[in-house]
């Protein structure tokens, strides 16, 4: 079974009808495949639903914001003055990776090397037939084709697309001055997909494509990924260790709401696209029955939540950070009439 037909089938098991207690929210799909995990494990322990419509980024911002779900995900996190113009508490669930993954018959996972400056090259249509000089010598003894390059991108307002286009922005000053960092890119080549669901489908199905994708998606499509040169001039697998060795020194204090960035960061170990995912709630709840069911599903994620983000390849956030996020849910979530919504 394909991960989009087990991506499907999981949200309609969470589609069941609703009781009081259920939760709705919307947004990244770049957290979809352990949201889903954690909503299953949840309903079978506590016989409440948690309903998660993966539709991107911006979309999950623009459903918070019109109080159209209980809660908000967006893998590009809002800014300080954003999040109090929107009256919006933010906070972090599991940290994961995007990596570059390929079409390229009789190459497997792994096989090819790229640093960051030739893939951006190749998503601005700089670099356009895989066997480039520029990547040539990157991978000797690699059979690449004389093939045109195809780049996948993400169709919509995307979280992911602001991690690589962050990523690309740091590591290319190319791609910094042309292109930038957002949610949504003027690509000036290649095609696009909805989702990561839809990066992943497309890659599969066009021969010499390349596109980027949160692990989780590539693992379960088995997509063969590239390997990607980080700061320290390593190439790491893609996995846990090396998620957390990009995470290892960073200030979760240093940005409101805890956005920080994880791209790019040093360490012969890390991975150099990880990045956090976030959750957006209204700091003044007008449903504050429903905040309280959706702060009791992620700290119970928190709590039980570990194992079954690992098994996909996230990276559960460190204990002191999660303490610092359950001191933030009590001190800046409250009702209409100044009550707490969470007591630690």
């Amino acid at each position: 079974m394909s991960f989009a037909m087990a991506a499907g089938l999981a949200f309609a098991s969470l589609s069941t009808a609703a009781s009081a207690a259920d939760i709705t929210g919307a947004g990244a799909t770049f957290p979809f495949p352990v949201y889903s995990k954690w909503a299953e494990a949840y309903k079978k322990e506590t016989g409440n639903g948690m309903n998660y419509q993966s539709i991107g980024s911006g979309g999950g911002i623009k459903q918070i914001q019109a109080k159209t779900v209980d809660f908000g995900a967006t893998d590009a996190p809002m800014k300080g003055a954003d999040l109090e113009k929107n009256d919006l508490v933010q906070f972090p669930t599991v940290m994961g990776a995007v990596v570059p993954v390929v079409n390229i018959q009789g190459i497997q996972a792994g096989q090819i090397k790229l640093t960051g400056q030739v893939l951006a090259d190749i998503f601005q249509g700089k670099i356009a037939k895989w066997n480039d000089p520029k990547i040539a010598e990157l991978n000797a003894g690699v059979n690449l084709p004389s093939a045109n390059i195809t780049p996948v991108y993400r169709s919509d307002s995307s979280g992911t697309t602001s991690v690589f286009s962050t990523y690309l922005s740091q590591v290319s000053e190319g791609w910094k001055s042309e292109l930038g960092a957002g949610t949504t890119i003027n690509w000036p080549v290649g095609q696009g997909g909805k989702g990561n669901e839809g990066v992943a489908a497309t890659v599969k199905q066009v021969p010499n494509s390349i596109g980027y994708v949160e692990f989780a998606y590539a693992k379960q499509n088995n997509i063969p990924y590239t390997l990607l040169q980080n700061q320290a001039g390593k190439y790491p697998q893609p996995e846990i260790k090396s998620f957390q060795a990009a995470a290892a020194s960073a200030n979760w204090s240093s940005a409101p709401g805890f956005g920080i960035s994880l791209t790019n960061q040093a360490g012969d170990d890390a991975w150099p696209i990880t990045n956090p995912t976030f959750i957006l709630v209204h700091k003044t709840a007008e449903k504050p029955e429903q905040t309280a069911e959706v702060l009791k599903f992620f700290d119970w994620a928190y709590k039980n939540g570990g194992k079954l983000a690992s098994d996909l390849d996230y990276v559960p956030l460190p204990d002191n950070v999660v303490e610092q996020i359950r001191t933030s849910w009590a001190n800046d979530i409250k009702a209409a009439s100044g009550q707490p919504v969470y007591k630690k």
